[in-house]
């Protein structure tokens, strides 16, 4: 358009009714110093619309109907010394983020940009914005990776600054350990531990030395260590046949330095029982209760103090406490109106001790600990549901929300309103547990399958400003 008049130095294109410039516009334009398009209807201006105007010193675009600009319109112009922006209608969303942090480090002189919207901001200037550093980001799941193979339980630990991850497969009889790979990014297989329908695999490090213990619903569980020589888990011990009869959970935990297991047994005839490291193996030494069909157990610090939460089948959970003068747990109390509960964990936010409560027939439930008792805060449609997981990642809170009847739904919390809201759904074939793990300053869930594959999902942040 103007490419014949290499040497102009002033244009003015003012009250025409342009609502568009496209990019290149004023190219051939290599001496132009004053650029004034104003009073006009622009509305767009497209991302390389000054481009090559590298000896343009003053640019005004007032008196138009601009909302946006879009990101480093103006990265050509290294002359600018004035820009005019007055008299447009701004939108100062996350789409003018970058306009806001332009605006700080320019040595250019700036009209003040006045914003149009969002109402709040109404009327001020877009200097005096300060939501965009937490407004202007949001969060996503994305599949990662997916494992060709079912799952009941997933378990993470690190060894000798590398991750593994121990999963559980009891269709093909395995207990899965794989790695993360610095340079593939993903996880691959490290070692395979084979037993009979395998229900839960989980980490113990002791001493640099790293334990698994593999919990099997037939011929008896047991414990493996992983063997330097070798480069692999070996059998280390059994686990006392006579007790556990139909294991459901394995948690992990310690009290003043010592290392401690239980094992939630679902059966009627067996015995929810704490196992105690002695420096050569690991012991029987206390069962909790017998007759309830337990389905999982909960390490929990209240105020200090060292609590088991055991849920069942049977009766509403019960809160055991540590004695410290007998070294045993006893029963403290329970969480009332609570039947049927399949799993208990518990998290923080802010300081502040949280349980989620899964029930598959009725809501699950998320309470808080007020200093006294648990007090419920919401409850979660959950038809079908054997899992409800929370997990973090840095200062974003979640919960995942497994069903067996429909897609498992992601919830977040919501610090203003103080609940979790529903964030995003996900489909997992019958899934048993969510884990999350994170490594090369990357995090990602693992979603167990009962009936379909594996999925590996990846947490982002998303840059809504772009």
């Amino acid at each position: 358009m103007f490419s014949h008049l290499p040497s102009l130095q002033l244009l003015l294109l003012n009250s025409n009714s342009f609502t568009i410039i496209r990019d290149d516009a004023f190219a051939g334009l290599f001496h132009l110093e004053y650029l004034f398009i104003e009073g006009n209807k622009i509305e767009t201006i497209s991302r390389n619309a000054f481009r090559g105007l590298r000896d343009l010193t003053h640019l005004s675009l007032a008196n138009n109907h601009i909302k946006a600009l879009p990101r480093d319109v103006f990265s050509d112009l290294d002359s600018l010394i004035e820009l005019d922006l007055r008299g447009n209608k701004f939108e100062c969303d996350c789409k003018a983020k970058w306009l806001y942090l332009w605006l700080k480090m320019t040595n250019s002189t700036v009209s003040d940009v006045l914003c149009s919207g969002p109402p709040e901001y109404q009327e001020k200037k877009l200097n005096d914005v300060t939501s965009f550093d937490y407004e202007c980001t949001t969060t996503d799941f994305v599949v990662h990776q997916t494992l060709p193979y079912q799952s009941v339980s997933v378990d993470t630990f690190n060894s000798k600054n590398d991750v593994y991850v121990a999963i559980a497969q009891p269709s093909m009889e395995n207990c899965m350990v794989l790695e993360w790979d610095h340079i593939e990014m993903n996880f691959r297989s490290y070692d395979n531990i084979t037993g009979q329908s395998i229900v839960g695999c989980k980490a113990i490090l002791i001493d640099e030395q790293v334990f698994v213990v593999v919990a099997q619903l037939f011929g008896g569980s047991h414990i493996y260590k992983y063997d330097e020589s070798w480069t692999k888990f070996v059998k280390f011990q059994d686990i006392e046949v006579s007790r556990i009869s139909k294991p459901n959970d394995i948690e992990l935990f310690q009290i003043d330095d010592e290392t401690f297991f239980v094992i939630a047994d679902s059966s009627k005839a067996g015995l929810s029982t704490v196992y105690k490291w002695n420096s050569k193996g690991f012991y029987s030494y206390q069962s909790l209760h017998e007759w309830f069909r337990d389905t999982d157990a909960e390490f929990v610090d209240i105020d200090g103090k060292s609590h088991l939460i055991l849920s069942s089948r049977s009766q509403v959970p019960i809160i055991l406490q540590w004695n410290k003068s007998s070294k045993k747990f006893v029963p403290h109390g329970d969480i009332p109106n609570m039947e049927d509960v399949l799993a208990v964990k518990s998290f923080r936010m802010h300081n502040t001790l949280y349980l989620s409560l899964t029930r598959f027939i009725g809501d699950s439930r998320v309470m808080r600990w007020n200093s006294k008792q648990f007090v419920e805060i919401q409850a979660l449609p959950s038809r079908g549901a054997m899992t409800l997981q929370p997990f973090s990642f840095k200062d974003n809170h979640y919960l995942a929300l497994g069903s067996d009847y429909t897609f498992s739904q992601i919830y977040q919390w919501d610090k203003e309103k103080q609940l979790f809201k529903k964030f995003k759904e996900i489909y997992v074939q019958a899934p048993r547990s969510f884990t999350a793990v994170s490594t090369d300053r990357r995090d990602f869930f693992f979603a167990s399958s009962f009936k379909g594959k594996t999925k590996i999902f990846e947490h982002i942040i998303v840059d809504l400003s772009l």
